[in-house]
């Protein structure tokens, strides 16, 4: 599509490694003076699609203005056609040879807006969040860590092992994570004792979004999955490991993950990143009909974590991986979350689960990299860490590289507060 075409130029400056060039326009909701609306980011700047549609140079894409909401919701439940037709139209009135907006200098004060003059606010109103676990290496590690002799579970590899989460706790980058508090168990203790937890942790995780999907009993394909997922976040599923340890036999996460999930604030569409689409690794045995996936389902995406402790002047990159390697694709975990014909929503948000790589600088979680504690994290203040002490602050960061430019996720921040 020629939204995509990298040759485009807008007639907004936008800096060589900028996150947001004209072949991305990711959608997010801010406040500014005291409203809440959409908005497109471009370079350092956001297109107010509210002003926009109000001025008439969007309308014709929307049967009604969902742009001045709180949440992304309204504007999901549209679909494909009108999500496609809106980032063509905010395309098409930005490129360097449109004299529309451009040369409109009262609409620009109304409809261009600096990232530094607004708020980002949370891109949806969640309904359901559901966790996957799709990194074959991460499962590996995390399963010869505690069963040796059978890393995988029988099922793994014949189905996108996955959990579903707490909607209510999953929260927009900068929003702080308290320390949770809760059960443990030490290995040489009779009892149980309950207090905050000492081994919290990241998990570095893309997020996909979507919107409206089948009415309830009625599943998706892997072919039709994508038609209904809108976009992508950056997704650190923070997790207390000890407690997990203790809560997750027999059935699943809980507590240890429920206390806070951070997402990125700007959601970068599906056909933003059709042209960084990759093979995924060959899944073998071959899965079952409904989760077979023809053509490329994975994406080329660079992924960082970063950490900064209150000693230190600037942040560390603790691991470097990339999305392309998931055993699990996002339309193989849509279809197999809609196979049992559960519905999926509008604002839905869907984790990948850990992604690490096959080194040891590429692993998506510190109970990895520093493999239980074994290995502490040495930092330049010469402090160590093996898991996430009070204060210390984790960034992450993604993008795909273009010829010439790159579509990035910008960041998806959070700093640890004491427990209460």
């Amino acid at each position: 599509m020629e939204e995509n075409n990298a040759n485009l130029k807008s007639w907004i400056e936008v800096k060589p490694d900028s996150d947001f060039p004209i072949q991305n326009l990711p959608f997010g909701v801010f406040s500014h003076n005291g409203q809440t609306a959409v908005g497109v980011a471009i370079g350092d700047k956001v297109v107010h699609l509210g002003e926009a549609y109000e001025a008439g140079l969007i309308s014709d894409v929307t049967k009604s203005n969902v742009f001045n909401e709180k949440s992304l919701n309204a504007f999901l439940s549209l679909g494909k056609t009108e999500w496609r037709n809106t980032r063509k139209k905010v395309s098409e009135l930005l490129r360097e040879d449109n004299a529309q907006l451009r040369d409109n200098a009262e609409l620009r004060e109304k409809c261009i807006l600096a990232q530094s003059d607004v708020t980002m606010q949370m891109p949806v109103e969640v309904g359901n969040f559901v966790d996957f676990y799709s990194s074959i290496e991460h499962a590996t590690n995390i399963g010869s860590m505690f069963r040796p002799n059978n890393p995988l579970m029988p099922n793994w590899k014949h189905l996108p092992v996955g959990y579903n989460g707490r909607p209510s706790s999953v929260v927009v980058s900068g929003t702080p994570v308290v320390r949770p508090k809760g059960q443990t168990k030490a290995d040489d203790a009779e009892l149980p004792t309950f207090g905050p937890s000492k081994l919290l942790d990241i998990e570095l995780e893309m997020g996909f979004i979507t919107g409206l999907g089948k009415p309830l009993s009625e599943s998706i394909s892997t072919a039709e999955a994508l038609d209904y997922v809108f976009g992508m976040v950056l997704l650190n599923d923070w997790s207390a490991r000890d407690i997990q340890k203790w809560e997750y036999v027999p059935l699943g996460p809980f507590l240890g993950k429920s206390f806070a999930t951070s997402i990125s604030p700007w959601v970068v569409t599906m056909d933003a990143l059709e042209p960084f689409r990759v093979a995924g690794p060959k899944q073998e045995p071959a899965v079952l009909p409904h989760l077979q996936c023809e053509g490329d389902g994975n994406y080329d995406i660079h992924l960082e974590a970063h950490i900064q402790t209150e000693k230190m002047d600037a942040s560390l990159c603790m691991t470097k991986t990339n999305f392309k390697a998931m055993y699990w694709n996002v339309p193989q975990q849509l279809a197999h979350i809609a196979s049992n014909g559960t519905n999926i929503e509008a604002g839905d948000v869907y984790g990948s689960g850990t992604v690490s790589g096959t080194t040891p600088d590429s692993l998506g979680s510190m109970l990895e990299l520093c493999w239980r504690g074994t290995r502490p994290l040495k930092l330049p203040s010469g402090e160590e860490r093996k898991f996430l002490l009070d204060g210390d602050e984790v960034t992450l960061k993604g993008w795909c590289q273009g010829d010439g430019y790159r579509v990035g996720f910008g960041e998806c921040c959070g700093k640890i507060l004491p427990a209460k």
